[in-house]
């Protein structure tokens, strides 16, 4: 194994995913994670930023071989690699009793993306679109939707 597959496998590893829920995060094979993993390929450069996303540290951690783990973690990356997944997904979401958020009740929402603890999300009502930053503690639960063929 290369240094980068190494540091993808561990991190991975690290977080409990498989290399199936990994690749499904990314939208590729298991056997292309395995490949990355063992060395035999290396992802596309657009990926990079993906893989480094989902494993919550940094591109220079992935690349460099001098970077240790601390330096390589993004900073406040709280955010489970599960939900980083949904990015870019339609979801729907059933927040905390205490935090219901009555502009996205029902609403079939766009994952925008994350900043520390908080996720943004666009929604199209009847009369307007309307984006929301919503702390990630308030979410109970997330419902993917299926695409549209």
């Amino acid at each position: 194994m290369n240094e980068f597959g190494n540091k993808v496998a561990q991190k991975r590893k690290d977080m409990g995913m498989t290399q199936m829920e990994f690749a499904d995060a990314l939208s590729v094979t298991r056997q292309t994670v395995s490949r990355w993993e063992s060395g035999a390929v290396v992802p596309d450069v657009d990926k990079i930023g993906d893989i480094a996303r989902i494993l919550g540290v940094t591109c220079d951690y992935l690349l460099r071989d001098d970077i240790e783990m601390e330096q390589g973690t993004m900073a406040g990356s709280k955010v489970s690699a599960m939900l980083l997944a949904t990015q870019g997904k339609k979801i729907k979401i059933t927040f905390c009793e205490d935090e219901a958020d009555i502009d996205l009740y029902d609403q079939v929402c766009t994952v925008v993306g994350f900043e520390g603890n908080w996720m943004k999300v666009s929604a199209q009502t009847k009369k307007e679109t309307i984006e929301k930053i919503i702390p990630v503690s308030s979410i109970f639960s997330i419902e993917i939707m299926k695409e549209e063929a």
